[in-house]
C-alpha cells in the first residue's frame, strides 16, 4: 500500500481486493470529503499490479468530478484515463453512458474491466420497472460483464426511495449493506475531516403585512418556522429577501476573516437557488466590499472558473448547481446554504464541500443558514452517517416521484437525486408575492404580502462533534 494512504484507504482497498476473490461487487460508504477518488484509484492500480484486470471505466454524476477522476487516476496509475491511445481507460459521465455505441460495451466482453461509479446514489436500479436511465444502463451493460465494480457514495440513499444500482439490502428489514463503510465520526478522529460547525440563523420579531384591495392586515411571527407554517410566505421568497441574504452573509464573511487569520487561502461558498439568486447575492457580497466568482451552468468556459478558483486564494465562490456535489475545492471551509432544495441527500452533499481537511490549521467547518424546520431537522441528524429510516428499501414507492432526468449544472443531464436546481426563471420579487384570487365581482384580486425583519437575529449553533 501507498505510504501516502490515509489508514481507512488502505483499509479498504485490502478489504475490497479480498471481497474480489468471492464476489465482482463492492460498495464503499465513505463521507463526503474522506478521499474516495483517491481510494479508487490506489485499488485500481493494485488490481492492474496483480494481473486481475486489463482496463478501468469510471462514471460520475458530473463534468467536473469525471475530471476529478481522471487527473487522480493518472497520477495514481501512471497512465492517462481519458478513452485515447494508449490510456488504460476512461471516464464519463452517467449521462454519457446512454451515447456508447456497441463498439465501446463490447469492451467489457473482450478485456477484464474494473467499472467505478462515484456517487452511485445517482442510479436507481434492480427491477427494471423501476430503474431510472442510469441504472438500465448498469443493469443491461455492466452488472454481469464487468470484472469488478466499485460503487462509491457518501449519502448512499435515494429520497425516493428506490433501490440503489448494484446495491444489496437485507432481508426482510430492507436495510442497506455496505462492504465498507467510514463515517464522518472517524473521519474527524482521524483527522481526514474537518469538525462541522451549523449555524441556524432565526428571527424573533417578523412582520407580514397583507394587502387585498383596501384591506390590509399585519401579523407578527416569533420565528421564521412560525411565518412558514402559519402564512403564504415560502422558503423561497425568504431566501431571495435582502434582509435573510445580508446577515446569512455578513456572518459568514465574518468567520471567514477569523479563518483567514488561522489560514491565508480559506475560501467561502454561497450555494444560490438560480442564476437570477446567485446575481442578487453577488451583489450583496460586493456591497460588503466582497469580490466573488460566480458559476452557473450558463458560465462560460465553467470548470475553467473552478479550477482557477481552486489554485487561487480569492475569498468567495456563488455556485448554482455547480459545486454542490463532488467537486473538490479543499480550501473551502465556510458555506452559505441558501439553496431552495430541502432534502437531506442534497444537504449532506452541500455540507461535504466544506469538510476535506488540509492540515492541522483548519478543523472546522462552517455552514450558515435560516432556521427553517426541515433543514433544521437534517442538521441535527448529522452525526448519524447512514440514518436508519433514510437508507431503506421499501417495498412501496412513492408516488408522484420523477424517476427521470433533468440537466445538471453541466449541460448534460444528471439524475433529479440530490442535483441543485439551475432555472434563471422570473421569480417573484425579495419581499413580495403575488397570487391570484377573485373578487365578488369576479374580477381577479392580486393580494401582496411584504415582510421585515428585526435586525438582531437570534443564533443557534450545532456542534456534532
Amino acid at each position: 500500500m501507498s505510504s501516502s494512504l490515509r489508514s481507512w484507504q488502505s483499509s479498504c482497498i485490502f478489504k475490497a481486493l479480498e471481497h474480489f476473490t468471492v464476489t465482482p461487487h463492492f460498495f464503499c460508504q465513505a463521507t463526503p470529503g474522506a478521499g474516495k477518488t483517491r481510494m479508487a484509484a490506489e485499488l485500481a492500480s493494485h488490481l492492474l499490479a496483480q494481473d486481475r484486470i486489463d482496463l478501468v471505466l469510471c462514471f460520475a454524476p458530473s463534468c467536473q468530478v469525471v475530471e476529478g477522476f481522471r487527473s487522480t487516476f493518472a497520477e495514481a496509475l501512471g497512465k492517462r484515463l481519458d478513452g485515447r491511445i494508449g490510456a488504460v481507460g476512461a471516464a464519463y459521465t452517467y449521462q454519457a453512458m446512454e451515447y456508447r455505441d456497441e463498439g465501446f460495451w463490447q469492451l467489457l466482453g473482450d478485456y477484464r474491466v474494473l467499472v467505478v461509479f462515484d456517487e452511485i446514489h445517482h442510479c436507481a436500479g434492480h427491477d427494471p420497472l423501476l430503474c431510472n436511465a442510469w441504472g438500465q444502463q448498469i443493469l443491461h451493460r455492466i452488472q454481469d460483464r464487468a470484472a469488478f465494480t466499485l460503487a462509491l457514495s457518501g449519502t448512499p440513499w435515494r429520497s425516493d426511495d428506490k433501490a440503489i444500482a448494484l446495491a444489496r439490502y437485507s432481508s426482510p428489514e430492507g436495510h442497506l449493506i455496505c462492504d465498507y463503510r467510514y463515517g464522518l465520526k472517524d473521519a474527524i478522529a482521524d483527522g481526514v475531516c474537518r469538525s462541522p460547525r451549523i449555524v441556524l440563523l432565526d428571527n424573533q420579531n417578523v412582520k407580514l403585512t397583507e394587502e387585498v384591495g383596501a384591506d390590509s392586515s399585519v401579523r407578527l411571527f416569533p420565528s421564521i418556522a412560525k411565518l412558514l407554517g402559519e402564512s403564504p410566505v415560502t422558503y423561497e421568497e425568504l431566501l431571495r429577501h435582502d434582509e435573510v441574504i445580508n446577515p446569512i452573509l455578513d456572518l459568514s464573511c465574518s468567520k471567514l476573516n477569523e479563518l483567514r487569520q488561522i489560514k491565508p487561502d480559506a475560501a467561502g461558498l454561497v450555494v444560490a437557488t438560480d442564476i437570477e439568486h446567485a446575481q442578487q447575492i453577488a451583489l450583496a457580497l460586493e456591497a460588503m466590499g466582497e469580490k466573488c466568482s460566480i458559476v452557473t451552468n450558463k458560465t462560460p468556459d465553467a470548470q475553467q472558473v473552478i479550477n482557477i478558483f481552486r489554485g487561487g486564494t480569492s475569498r468567495w465562490i456563488v455556485a448554482v448547481g455547480m459545486i454542490s456535489e463532488g467537486t473538490d475545492i479543499p480550501r473551502l471551509q465556510v458555506c452559505c446554504y441558501l439553496s431552495r432544495i430541502r432534502t437531506e441527500l442534497h444537504y449532506r452533499q452541500v455540507l461535504g464541500r466544506i469538510l476535506r481537511r488540509t492540515g492541522r490549521a483548519d478543523d472546522q467547518a462552517w455552514l450558515f443558514m435560516l432556521a427553517e424546520p426541515t433543514l433544521q431537522g437534517f442538521a441535527q441528524r448529522i452525526a448519524d452517517d447512514l440514518p436508519d429510516d433514510l437508507a431503506v428499501l421499501k417495498d412501496v414507492q412513492k408516488p408522484g416521484h420523477n424517476s427521470g432526468s433533468m440537466p445538471d449544472g453541466n449541460g448534460a443531464f444528471g439524475d433529479v437525486e440530490g442535483i441543485d436546481d439551475i432555472g434563471g426563471g422570473e421569480q417573484p420579487g425579495a419581499g413580495s408575492t403575488t397570487t391570484n384570487c377573485t373578487s365578488l365581482g369576479g374580477l381577479p384580486v392580486q393580494p401582496v404580502h411584504q415582510l421585515s425583519f428585526s435586525q438582531n437575529y437570534r443564533q443557534q449553533l450545532l456542534a456534532c462533534f
